[in-house]
Parts: C-alpha cells; structure tokens; sequence
C-alpha cells in the first residue's frame, strides 16, 4: 500500500500559500488542509461511486460539476483526485483549451489522458507517477520483473494478450511495452512509448510487434476506451479521468458544438453501458455550459437533464452544481480563511492573537460575502486574507473593521500594495 501521508509541515504549509497566495489556485500537494465546504458531494463520491467500482469493476459513471469560473471547480477535482488515489485509482487531470486541447477533438483528448494518468505519490511530498508509459513501467518493474521468466511469459500470453479491449492493437502495444521492458529491450521500449502517447511512429518500426496502426483521430476515441480497459485488466481499480473547462469559449461554432456534444454523449452512453470498465468520468464547467451550450445538442441535454442536482437524496443525479454547498457563502469564506490561518501558522511559526485574527476573519468574510454575486469572489478572498496575513505578521496585529475589509476587496488588492499600505492604517 502507498504511503499516502500529507503531514502539514512547514514545506507544504508553504507550497499552499504560494499557490492559493499568489493567484487564489488550489494546490497540487495539501488540499485537504484547505478544503471546506464540498464535504458532501466527496463522501456520496466515495460511497456511491469509488467503493462500488472497487467491488464491481465492469461499473462506470458520469458527473458534469458545474461552478463559476474562481467557483472552486479546479480545486474539487483536486479533492476528488486525492480521494482517489487513497482508494488506489489511477487519476487524469486534463485542463481543456480551445485551442491546445478542446474536448471536441479525441486526438488531442487521448493524448492529454496519456499523458496526465498517474498514481498516487509514495509519500508526502513526492511527486506522483505520471503519463501512461512510466505507470506501465512501474507495473513491470514492480509485479513481472520478479517472476521467472516462464511464469512472466505465461501471464503475458495468457493475461495481457486476452482480456476484452475494444482495440487489439493497443491490447498487444501495451502488453508487448510491458515485456521490452522487464526484457530491456530499450530499442522496442521507445518506440511503443511514443506509440502509446499517440505519437506519429512509422509502421515498419511496429511491424515486429504485430502492430500496424497507429493511434490518429479517428480511433482516438476507441484508443481513450482501450486505455481505460487495459489498466483495469492489469489489476488497477479503475480510473478517475477528470477534465476541466478552464477557458472555454461559449460562442464556438455550431460543428464544434456538435462534436463537443457527441463525444460526451459517446462517454454518457458508454458508462451507462459499463463499456468504461472502472472508470468515474467527471467533466466541470461553467454554468453558462449547460445554459448556451447543451441546448443545441438535444440528444446531451435529454441525458443531462435532472429536476435535482446531485446530493444525499438523489446520489445517481449526473450534475454536481458546487453552487449548492452546505455551508452558505459567509460560513464558507470563514472555514476557508481558518483552514488558510493554519497553514499559514505552520509556515511561518506564528503564534498570533486567536481573538484578533478570528474577528479581521469574520469581518472579511462579510464583506466578501457581498460580492457573492461577483465571478471569483472566493478566489479574490483568499488572495486577500493570505496577503493580510502577512501584513498581520511583519508589521504587529490589528483590528480589521468592517469598512477597511470592503476597502481591500473592493480596490483588489495585490501584492504590491503591501509596500504602500498598513493595513492598521486602513
């Protein structure tokens, strides 16, 4: 079992700031030590989801996760990446662009998957395995590399070569990839690396493999099928392939809107037919998504529609709206800036007034709490509360009144002004 540890020392205590800090991001190691308020939708994730896939192995499932760009979409599937990984899945955080990987085009899809599928890190602080291939190499070296070389051979004749995978040609990639490297062969190892990752490989250098087709667009998508099928015969517990709408151009063509919106009715239709085998499909967007863009697909829009969005009472609803938290926007903003408050203690070994920092909390949450109608409000918080933070620390506590609180949001304050303003002086 991988040692899953994520201690708050004072090196992640700083990795969490600089990120959430700088530009409001989730960070990549520690964020449970800063998630608040999306508790719910995670434990009917791990309930109804992850544990049933752990069990019945041939499930799926599909969720789209709705919220305003600065609305926490990035940092839940950083939460639901690290859930996974403490169950053993394999994870694929893909951001989606319009222009270097649009959902529309499966190429460019499979290749972003290949690339991002990792594996938990071995301990707090590593970085996780990433990209298909040294996950693959990891396998070999990890469970073949022991065997004899008869009880290796079998399991790759027997095992790899015949378990169900839409694309036969990828079944025997993968497995021929396996044996180049228990085998050395670095030669082999090379070229079905690159075929793997979808790159362009000539077909003479495949022919030794019994291979002869190579992974282009129009058997991408049953390349991004394969990819699933395989790793789940090789004995992962499945996979959590997320993808994130981080610049998303709502005024695209209708073609692309059309491509856009077969391809996830392709992946809705699939998990509804457990032909993922394994897999927890979670696609975020904005709200104006389902709003400007789904209603030109009707047959998506008939599949995504739900007179409720996913929580305790309906768990099967495909829309995850992070609009709908428990907590509301006030008490949210206040768990964020304690959790923050803890981390940034631990970063710096800083023993401040609990009183005085819990009420310039308090007084900042109410004023943020105003612009809760404003895109990325939570985000222009937390920037805010880190940078006085630090200003609390460097130049002594002070009250923060409620006036000086909407004056800082307000002005959007940067980390600049810390050299042209006191925040006591406010």
């Amino acid at each position: 079992m991988k040692d899953k540890t994520d201690t708050l020392d004072a090196a992640l205590a700083g990795h969490i700031l600089a990120r959430m800090g700088e530009a409001g991001q989730p960070p990549e190691h520690g964020i449970r030590h800063v998630n608040v308020g999306n508790e719910h939708f995670l434990e009917i994730l791990r309930v109804e989801y992850l544990d049933r896939l752990l069990t019945q192995s041939r499930g799926s499932a599909f969720k789209l996760v709705q919220g305003y760009y600065g609305g926490g979409k990035t940092h839940f599937l950083y939460c639901v990446r690290d859930l996974a990984w403490e169950k053993g899945f394999l994870t694929a955080l893909v951001s989606l662009s319009p222009q270097e990987c649009p959902y529309e085009d499966p190429y460019l899809v499979y290749r972003a998957v290949a690339g991002q599928v990792a594996a938990a890190p071995e301990g707090a602080g590593l970085e996780p395995t990433r990209g298909l291939p040294d996950v693959l190499r990891d396998l070999a070296e990890e469970t073949l590399a022991p065997l004899a070389p008869a009880e290796r051979d079998r399991w790759l004749r027997r095992s790899a070569m015949r378990f169900p995978v839409d694309s036969h040609s990828y079944r025997r990639a993968a497995a021929e990839f396996l044996r180049c490297v228990v085998e050395e062969d670095r030669e082999g190892e090379v070229v079905l690396e690159a075929w793997l990752r979808g790159d362009a490989v000539p077909r003479s250098e495949l022919r030794r493999f019994g291979i002869f087709e190579t992974i282009e667009r129009a058997n991408a998508f049953q390349a991004l099928r394969s990819l699933c099928q395989v790793l789940v015969g090789y004995g992962f517990p499945g996979l959590v392939l997320m993808f994130d709408e981080a610049d998303r151009n709502l005024s695209i063509s209708s073609r692309r809107i059309q491509a856009l919106g077969d391809n996830l009715r392709q992946v809705i239709d699939l998990c509804g037919a457990s032909q993922l085998p394994g897999v927890l499909f979670l696609y975020a967007v904005p709200p104006e998504f389902l709003r400007l863009v789904v209603p030109e697909y009707p047959a998506l829009d008939q599949r995504l529609r739900s007179p409720v969005p996913m929580s305790r009472h309906s768990p099967q609803a495909a829309l995850i709206d992070l609009e709908q938290m428990a907590l509301g926007a006030e008490s949210l903003l206040e768990g964020i800036g304690t959790r923050l408050l803890a981390v940034f203690k631990a970063a710096y070994d800083w023993d401040p007034t609990v009183a005085i920092q819990q009420g310039n909390l308090q007084a900042l949450a109410r004023a943020s709490a105003r612009f809760s109608l404003e895109i990325g409000h939570r985000r222009q918080f937390v920037k805010t509360w880190v940078a006085f933070l630090h200003q609390q620390r460097l130049r002594g506590e002070s009250w923060l009144s409620d006036e000086a609180a909407e004056a800082l949001l307000s002005q959007g304050f940067v980390s600049t002004s810390l050299d042209e303003q006191d925040f006591s002086d406010v």
